[in-house]
């Protein structure tokens, strides 16, 4: 529907249809205005499969909804780093809510993990937000081409769920722009979301949904979005507040609470018509959009997605450690250990939980197989049991020629509404592996959990396979993998460390009811790893194959460029191994070593994933713009390019650089600051304007610091004092009578040195 027939609807409602259409109807539809032919809509949760709830409805997971396809959650998603991968599960997604008549698919989910604790972490991409923001459009494209809208959330520095309705994220601005900011604008931008979901907690101080920085300013103004803004379910601070600012949609219903609030606002003046149409008209455009789709036949066809659920699974899956033990060949004799061998976990829990079609696991696609014996090993539900779970499983194990053991982490450790608390498996999965690895000296584990685990027993197995929370497929993506018909090729999208500590965000998680503090700032996941150089139990982009990739003849398409200029970047890969199988480039950017703005060592700018046959080689082209090389300068409330030489790194991981590159890049217009009586004196020297006005001053007038001639037995001063004089703020000279310069004088000096420097101080 255009917006002049849309406007033309708005005329006609009364003032209490419009308040009225700005609430749901129940839990998941939007209201119906039949006299004006108006459509209810209905939404549902995702963001890794259809949660459709037709009867008693909540959203935390808790009623039962239809039967769907559960794809593998954000986490193990993120690790493909493969764009294409993405778009195809959104096409799946959009497909399946148009058959079930589902307008508004909640996800993705984009949030940064600042902390392995986050209890929703495997909801999320990445703990970098570039990766995350790229497959979050992918996956949005995908979704969107069916006419059904996904509501990207939960917008904004939303990282814990510890006390997630009412906490404030105290962060600053360039923080907020580099990493939190930064994990939707390009989903945003390329994405075009119908929606966005605005999140419960508040930051520095001001709720989400009643911030008109965040919801006009930034979304609408900045980036384009001319979609509506939902509130997370409940997540209504201020109902006026909020529509003042940009939230268009509360949900779930208010029962008419503020449907009357809304009303008596616009009656009494405290809130403008033409605030209140322009949310009619966004969420009108939301209804209409979806009915136009209305004539493409969709069929939920749900064997051929599981399917598919298996096969985007095994390109999820990381495989962290071989020393020859995988792939598995059919004649070996294998003991498959562990609880998650029969049943295993491949969701989390809260309102992303999806009442899954049918679920593979190993058992079932391998049970037929005589090389291959099955024991439990262990009960998640009952420790008393493992003692002799254990004593079974070691026996298994003795007698065969390799051991798998399925472990992982519970379902009651990563749930929506609560957060970890540590990053420890459960102890008799510790200690299983620990004792099969004494019996057995080929044991690989293969890894159920949605976060980082520490791994006290790494060194003591061969392999070990990370399948995330792969879907309901996974239990046949696992095995494929396992045995080598499926190559595995995705690569950590965060970093694990070897233990909580070692976190950036340690010593702030967690550490109040009414503020989360992040003072690590910038320095999230690897970030702070590299930049410290401390060492991890796997880098940010870790990942192993059966297969070997040679890279060669990097290129830069220039030595020297301004940042609004483009620079394309090409690397050769080549498949020297024997077998078929895709590989991550990784392109990161390190920062000019001159440099005086504090900036992570890399930072990731671009990735790619391609698919090669043994011998077989490929040019991979990257082109980078301004914001490759750009950090928030919060003085100019902008992005800004640093001048200097800045090195293009190819790289296997964040802790592995395979090539390296370097080029000039210099801003078209320089931020220089502008001088104050505070400056210190060594700084203006630097400038060449400064040195002109101030040098002459200074070696006319010399300042007599009291220094006396050097005492037998001392070294020559001159090098202390000139430090010291360079780090005196330029009143300081205010207070050498031999000077002979008073405030108004050196207030005139400092005005000339600006004055001249004028045509270059943007700042």
């Amino acid at each position: 529907m255009k917006s002049e027939e849309i406007a033309e609807i708005v005329s006609q409602m009364t003032l209490e249809e419009k308040a009225s259409l700005c609430s749901g109807k129940d839990f998941w539809h939007t209201k119906d205005i039949r006299r004006l032919g108006i459509r209810e809509i209905m939404m549902a949760d995702g963001p890794n499969g259809l949660r459709k709830q037709e009867g008693a409805c909540d959203h935390l997971g808790v009623n039962e909804s239809v039967e769907a396809v559960c794809f593998p959650t954000g986490s193990a998603l993120g690790a493909s780093f493969d764009r294409e991968l993405l778009q195809n599960v959104g096409d799946i997604l959009g497909n399946e809510c148009r058959a079930e008549s589902v307008a508004i698919l909640l996800g993705p989910g984009v949030n940064m993990k600042r902390s392995p604790l986050c209890g929703r972490n495997f909801e999320y991409f990445s703990e970098d937000p570039y990766l995350a923001s790229e497959l979050a459009a992918a996956e949005i494209q995908g979704v969107q081409a069916h006419h059904i809208g996904c509501c990207i959330k939960h917008f904004l520095a939303n990282n814990q769920e510890q006390f997630r309705m009412s906490i404030s994220s105290e962060v600053d601005e360039r923080t907020l722009r580099e990493i939190y900011l930064g994990a939707f604008e390009n989903a945003v931008k390329k994405g075009k979301p119908w929606s966005v979901m605005s999140s419960y907690n508040r930051i520095n101080g001001e709720y989400v949904a009643d911030s008109r920085k965040f919801l006009t300013e930034i979304l609408r103004e900045e980036w384009g979005f001319e979609g509506a803004v939902i509130t997370d379910w409940g997540g209504v601070s201020d109902r006026i507040l909020g529509l003042r600012a940009g939230l268009d949609l509360e949900m779930p219903s208010s029962y008419g609470v503020n449907d009357k609030r809304i009303t008596e606002a616009v009656k009494s003046g405290e809130l403008e018509i033409e605030i209140l149409d322009e949310a009619i008209r966004r969420i009108l455009k939301l209804i209409t959009d979806f009915e136009e789709g209305k004539e493409k036949n969709a069929v939920f066809d749900r064997e051929k997605d599981h399917l598919a659920a298996g096969e985007i699974a095994a390109q999820c899956a990381v495989l962290l450690k071989n020393e020859g033990i995988l792939p598995l060949h059919d004649t070996q004799t294998v003991a498959f250990i562990g609880q998650y061998a029969f049943a295993p976990r491949y969701q989390g829990g809260g309102s992303s939980h999806i009442n899954s079609f049918k679920v593979d696991s190993a058992f079932e696609i391998l049970r037929g197989n005589p090389n291959v014996k099955f024991v439990q090993g262990y009960c998640d539900e009952d420790e008393s049991q493992s003692g002799m779970l254990r004593e079974e499983a070691l026996q298994t194990a003795s007698e065969s020629d390799a051991a798998v053991i399925f472990a992982g982490l519970p379902d009651n450790y990563e749930i929506e509404g609560q957060d970890r608390t540590h990053m420890k498996m459960p102890e008799q999965q510790i200690r299983l592996i620990e004792e099969v690895a004494r019996v057995n000296s080929n044991v690989a584990v293969v890894l159920h959990n949605g976060s980082p685990i520490e791994m006290p027993w790494l060194d003591k197995v061969n392999a070990v396979l990370e399948m995330y929370l792969g879907g309901e497929g996974c239990g046949r993506a696992a095995c494929d993998l396992l045995y080598g018909k499926t190559n595995p090729s995705g690569r950590l999208a965060e970093t694990f460390p070897m233990k909580l500590e070692d976190n950036p965000s340690y010593l702030y998680y967690h550490r109040g009811r009414d503020k989360a503090e992040y003072r690590e700032g910038i320095y999230v996941g690897y970030r702070y790893y590299d930049t410290k150089n401390i060492p991890v139990l796997f880098p940010f982009g870790h990942g192993l194959s059966y297969t070997n990739f040679a890279y060669s003849n990097l290129g830069l398409s220039e030595k020297r460029i301004t940042d609004m200029d483009l620079l394309d970047v090409t690397v050769d890969v080549c498949n020297t191994g024997s077998l078929p199988g895709k590989e991550v480039v990784l392109l990161f950017v390190a920062p000019p070593d001159t440099g005086t703005i504090n900036r992570p060592a890399k930072e990731l700018k671009e990735f790619s994933k391609v698919e090669l046959k043994p011998g077989e080689s490929r040019s991979v082209k990257f082109t980078l713009s301004k914001r490759a090389f750009a950090y928030y300068e919060e003085s100019i409330h902008d992005w800004y390019v640093e001048k200097g030489k800045y090195r293009i790194l190819i790289c296997k991981s964040a802790q592995e650089v395979l090539l390296e590159g370097e080029l000039e890049v210099y801003p078209e217009k320089e931020v220089t600051e502008v001088f104050d009586l505070t400056t210190p004196i060594g700084i203006i020297l630097k400038d060449p304007v400064g040195q002109q006005v101030l040098g002459e001053l200074m070696a006319a007038k010399k300042p007599r610091t009291g220094a006396g001639r050097d005492r037998p037995g001392e070294k020559d001063n001159g090098k202390m004092l000139e430090a010291m004089t360079a780090q005196l703020p330029l009143r300081a000279l205010l207070s050498f009578r031999d000077m002979g310069i008073g405030h108004a004088k050196l207030q005139q000096i400092i005005d000339k040195i600006n004055l001249m420097r004028s045509d270059k101080c943007v700042k």
